[in-house]
């Protein structure tokens, strides 16, 4: 009998994306035959970008590392429903500190009554990338302070295009 694929969902806002997302996707693809990383909208936040933009920016993350088991989407409402449509085992999630850890236990004991049998795995980010923050990188560079050290180049130029 053939092993089943492994797929795991990993939402972020892409508001914008940072290395800190990348990091965490970068590492979830290895371990999982198919990763989904998707875009989640949520109506009570506006986005500075388009969901064009998110996804070209997050594409320049998903080609930076030359991932070919990362399908890049949207995902509208529950994401635990999105995960559930394309047959993921598990949610990736990020985690910077110990204050991301009661959040993110609340949102899986919320999601494991949509979907039992959907995991949710949170991996730890890299130390360096522990202070970066979407919110933190648009407030920089709404100021035209520098925010290379905190996304790719590329995403840089699209972020910046948006406070000129």
């Amino acid at each position: 009998m053939p092993k089943k694929e492994s797929i795991a969902l990993y939402a972020i806002s892409a508001n914008p994306p940072t290395w800190g997302h990348a990091d965490i996707m970068m590492r979830a693809a290895k371990k999982f035959d198919k990763l989904y990383f998707v875009y989640a909208t949520n109506p009570k936040k506006q986005s500075l970008f388009s969901d064009q933009e998110k996804e070209q920016m997050m594409k320049i993350y998903v080609d930076f590392y030359g991932l070919e088991n990362v399908i890049i989407d949207k995902a509208e409402g529950a994401v635990v429903r999105y995960a559930k449509n394309v047959k993921a085992d598990c949610l990736i999630r990020g985690l910077r500190s110990s204050s991301d850890f009661q959040y993110e236990y609340e949102l899986s004991i919320g999601n494991r009554g949509i979907a039992k049998n959907i995991e949710t795995f949170c991996m730890f980010t890299k130390p360096h990338y522990a202070t970066i923050s979407s919110s933190i990188v648009r407030e920089l560079a709404s100021l035209q302070e520098e925010i290379k050290q905190y996304v790719h180049k590329d995403v840089k130029e699209i972020i910046v295009s948006k406070f000129r």
